[in-house]
């Protein structure tokens, strides 16, 4: 088989699976579109007839969505500042120092990545109703820090490894301490992977349902899949607005892959040169 044909092959793959991502992403924006509730449309126009903003509307300003935004963007912002604080100074550790117990934590890190969310509802269930956490956004944020946190460490601790540890001891030479040395060369250089850290910290706790549904009670505390998830009632749904409001949901995260886009690359690949 010639490179032409191969090369033809994949690029035809590759526009397959891009639009069977695609596809339900422009049939969920079209639900939006329609003027009533129906879910199913004999039409395959992408933009309905008589299309309307008005589950738009209606998902801003006669539902909570307001409400369950700001307390989506208070965790997900205080898990994405956590996240690259412990993650930043705990894969330093783990990758400059050596220390008893060093390789049983990172171990164990990354085992913890190998079981679903799930198993850990009930003890987390019932720790924060022993603190006092329960019902409570701090014990979500807590809940979030702690999934997030193996994944943002071992990407911070590869990413350290592929600096030479010699741009740090020819700062200390200039007089600056191990930690000076860390704040002014080591970090500035690791804003690829620190950006990995904040922004798989941040879709963490944006879009995480089940902990949230297990932990929050209260409607006024309610994050932003926890009040889509209450749109869909037990003998009807209400469709357009919840399709618009997934729309909505999804615009944060899609506009951060966009900022963040240059450092994704060299942030995911360089963090995996060294382990």
């Amino acid at each position: 088989m010639g490179k032409k044909m191969t090369s033809a092959i994949v690029h035809l793959a590759l526009i397959l699976a891009t639009l069977v991502t695609i596809y339900p992403v422009l049939q969920v924006i079209s639900i939006s579109l329609r003027p009533g509730d129906s879910l199913y449309s004999t039409s395959l126009a992408l933009i309905p007839e008589g299309a309307t903003l008005n589950a738009y509307k209606a998902i801003l300003f006669e539902k909570p969505f307001l409400i369950w935004m700001r307390n989506s963007l208070l965790v997900s912002i205080t898990v994405t500042i956590l996240g690259v604080a412990l993650a930043s100074t705990a894969g330093y550790a783990f990758c400059r120092y050596r220390f008893p117990g060093r390789g049983i934590g990172l171990m164990s890190f990354l085992i913890s990545q190998m079981f679903p969310a799930t198993m850990l509802l009930l003890p987390l269930f019932l720790l924060l109703k022993k603190v006092g956490l329960l019902d409570a956004l701090p014990g979500l944020v807590i809940a979030y820090v702690a999934t997030a946190l193996p994944f943002c460490v071992w990407t911070m601790k590869g990413y350290y490894d592929s600096i030479p540890v010699d741009l740090e001891e020819a700062a200390m030479v200039d007089g600056l301490t191990q930690i000076g040395a860390f704040r002014k060369v080591t970090l500035p250089l690791s804003a690829p992977a620190l950006m990995i850290t904040a922004l798989f910290s941040f879709i963490t706790a944006w879009s995480e349902f089940m902990v949230a549904r297990v932990i929050i009670q209260s409607l006024d505390l309610y994050t932003l899949p926890l009040g889509l998830e209450s749109l869909a009632g037990t003998f009807q749904t209400e469709w357009a607005n919840y399709s618009a409001g997934a729309v909505l949901v999804c615009i944060p995260v899609v506009a951060l892959f966009l900022a963040l886009n240059r450092y994704l690359v060299s942030g995911l690949t360089l963090g995996g040169v060294k382990g």
